[in-house]
Order: structure tokens, then C-alpha cells, then sequence
């Protein structure tokens, strides 16, 4: 289940990094899987709602639990129904920006994080998670204290999935895109154009890879 904000739900017109890890596995993983969650749409910026289905590519399982301007704090009440409802194995979660950004600091953001985490397992005691650490987008190049929060939650997100990780449940922090660049890999110093949706889907892909040995290197 991919779980996050504007960056993973998308806007009309875009194929969106769960297109792109999708393709990746059907490509590379040789069992059963699809994408679940209780939404499927787009945002529509225009109608300033999440109500399109213009996907650049519709013909794939949409399935999300995405929100633009949606955080930590949003989904922590909402993942434990999402979870058990739509029988959710492994999260793919890509939060954080929007929280340090307009809601919470990074404590609180990271306190945000073991909520859901406990939301999680009590929909499903043996669910997987794959967290991506937030990266700074155009506002930390002149914002200090912004990108102070960024640094100091991606470590506190480090530490929450030390303490978190169970054999029978386990957390992955994703390597964040090394090569990711906010003046290339999106279109408007956030939300990430094809490059940066292959980037972030690289991103879960290799984590599962490294970590659980599921599916291959996510390449080209």
C-alpha cells in the first residue's frame, strides 16, 4: 500500500512513482502482488480536490492512501482501517514534508510515527514498512530552521525503525535517491516530474530488494 502525500498521490496528468514501482515489479517479482488502499484518485488542481482519474498511464492497480497536504498526523488515524480493510502486507510510506512544514516539529513528527506504526499492527500484527526519509525540497535552501527540522527528523525516522523493527514485523528506512535533484527531478521544486517519480520508486525498490530479498534492483 502506498502511503503519502502530494508527492505520492499525484496531480491529473502525472503517472506517479507507484506507476513506476509497478512496472518495476511486474518486471522483476515472480509472485502474486497488487497495489491496495481505499483511494484511487488523483489531485486535481484546478478543482482543488482529489477527484481526477486522468493518469498518464490508468491501466494499473491506483490503489493509495494518499492526500495532498496530508502527513504523519493524517494517516496515523486512518492506516489501521486502510490496513485491515484493503489487507495490506507492506507499506510504502513517503511522509514527513508536510508535517515539519505546517503541522508538527520533528519530535512530535517522529512521536506521529510510532502512532501509526502502532495503528498498523493492530490491523495487521505481521504488516511490513518501508519508510522514505524526507527530502528537502526548495524551501530548505532558504529556509535554515526548515531544513534543521528535515535533518533532525530523517534522524529521529532512523532511530523510530531501530526500535520498531520485529522479525515478524519488520521497517526498512529506504536510502533516499542519491542522485536526486530538486532543480531536475521535479517540476516545481517538490513534487517530482518522470525522473523523480523513477528516482523515488528506485528508492522503495532497493530497500525491499536489499533488505528482504523481494524483487531485483530497480536499474534503468
Amino acid at each position: 500500500m502506498p502511503v503519502g502525500d502530494s508527492m505520492t498521490i499525484g496531480s491529473t496528468g502525472e503517472h506517479t512513482w507507484r506507476y513506476r514501482l509497478w512496472q518495476h515489479l511486474c518486471r522483476s517479482y515472480g509472485g502474486p502482488f497488487t497495489l491496495v488502499g481505499p483511494r484511487e484518485t488523483l489531485y486535481d488542481k484546478l478543482a482543488e480536490a482529489p477527484v481526477s482519474y486522468a493518469y498518464a498511464e490508468p491501466d494499473f492497480p491506483r490503489a493509495h492512501l494518499a492526500g495532498w497536504g496530508e502527513g504523519w498526523q493524517h494517516m496515523a488515524p486512518l492506516i489501521g482501517e486502510a490496513v485491515r480493510s484493503c489487507h495490506a502486507d507492506v507499506l510504502l510510506v513517503s511522509l514527513g514534508l508536510i508535517d515539519l512544514g505546517f503541522y508538527t516539529n520533528a519530535e512530535q513528527t517522529a512521536e506521529n510515527v510510532r502512532a501509526f506504526t502502532a495503528e498498523a499492527r493492530a490491523a495487521n500484527r505481521r504488516v511490513g514498512m518501508v519508510w522514505l526519509p524526507v527530502t528537502p525540497n526548495v524551501r530548505a535552501q532558504s529556509d535554515a530552521a526548515f531544513a534543521g527540522e528535515v535533518a533532525r527528523f530523517n534522524e529521529l525516522l532512523a532511530k523510530a525503525a531501530a526500535d520498531l523493527d520485529e522479525p515478524g514485523s519488520p521497517v526498512l528506512v529506504a536510502s533516499p535517491p542519491p542522485s536526486y535533484d530538486i532543480a531536475t527531478d521535479t517540476y516545481d521544486g517538490t513534487h517530482p516530474n518522470a525522473s523523480g517519480e523513477h528516482k523515488i520508486a528506485a528508492a522503495f525498490a532497493d530497500a525491499m530488494h536489499q533488505g528482504w530479498d523481494l524483487a531485483g534492483p530497480y536499474g534503468e
